[in-house]
């Protein structure tokens, strides 16, 4: 059923439609349910275009949040909109562009990887340098496989990731957990709902195809981006639970909490660590941080 963005109240329709021949996009043919508590229309989104809706969702608006996944993206049966299989798709393509980079960056050169930037030991004996090399930077294995290989490393990598950070909030969320646990973790079973809202409040992610535009410095620019995606998932899950910010916050870091646990094991799985390894969590460090200072604030830690 949808609901009036501005207060959340129930209304049985969003419009009513007085004339078929006119565009409903530009508001032609089309009246706006007002909303029998605070008076004011039910969704002015209905006859809103995308470039009015992608500004008011940069400007993370809890309207447009409301528009999107009660009244726009929601479903009764719980399954997703095929916009958002899409969204998540191509979300799912620029998190593979920005890991991979981020952790070729990170990972050592193939120069310092050449057999003559090692000395070779005294105590080696007949141990060549190369042998050295590849036991030192067991990263190397993985940058000299095909490159097909690669992706579709990084692509189960993002996958993966992706999976550990939605489903613990999926469970975490269809408990009804007693109190005083359910004042932290309240109950919602509407799995989907829960997706679709972290999916759309990631759209972020599409922001380093300027970089295709302009050069930026791409470390700095993945990080912008990471901080940008949890900024906007906390206030995602905020309006979608109507929770408060902080508990909307330490269910973020939980997930990615699960995100940073499976993508460190993979990457140390296949000989990749260090400042590679790292690379790929420093947001989710930062976020553990917001959380705890958060939990301290009210009494929590």
């Amino acid at each position: 059923m949808p609901i009036c963005i501005e207060c959340r109240y129930p209304v049985s329709t969003l419009y009513t439609t007085y004339s078929k021949a006119d565009d409903k996009a530009l508001g032609k043919g089309v009246r706006l349910t007002q909303c029998p508590r605070c008076k004011r229309f039910a969704d002015k989104y209905v006859e809103h275009d995308f470039v009015v809706l992608f500004i008011d969702l940069v400007l993370i608006k809890p309207q447009v949040y409301r528009h999107l996944l009660f009244n726009r993206l929601g479903r009764e049966d719980d399954r997703f909109d095929p916009s958002i299989i899409r969204l998540g798709v191509l979300l799912l393509l620029f998190d593979v562009y920005l890991t991979w980079a981020r952790i070729e960056k990170a990972t050592p050169s193939s120069q310092s990887l050449t057999p003559t930037s090692l000395p070779t030991s005294p105590s080696s004996g007949n141990t060549t340098n190369l042998e050295l090399s590849s036991i030192e930077h067991p990263s190397k294995f993985l940058a000299t496989q095909p490159i097909i290989l690669q992706y579709f490393f990084f692509l189960a990598l993002c996958t993966l990731e992706t999976l550990s950070f939605h489903l613990p909030l999926h469970f975490l969320l269809s408990l009804r957990l007693p109190r005083p646990f359910s004042s932290i973790i309240p109950h919602y079973p509407h799995k989907a709902l829960i997706s679709t809202a972290l999916l759309v409040s990631s759209f972020t992610k599409l922001f380093p195809l300027l970089l295709l535009i302009w050069q930026y410095d791409l470390p700095s620019s993945a990080s912008a981006v990471s901080w940008a995606v949890i900024i906007n998932n906390i206030a995602a899950l905020e309006i979608l639970l109507d929770c408060g910010y902080i508990r909307a916050s330490l269910l973020c870091a939980v997930g990615a909490i699960c995100r940073a646990g499976v993508g460190w094991g993979i990457l140390r799985a296949v000989g990749i660590g260090g400042g590679a390894a790292a690379a790929g969590v420093v947001e989710t460090g930062d976020l553990i941080d917001m959380g705890k200072r958060m939990m301290e604030s009210v009494g929590l830690g």
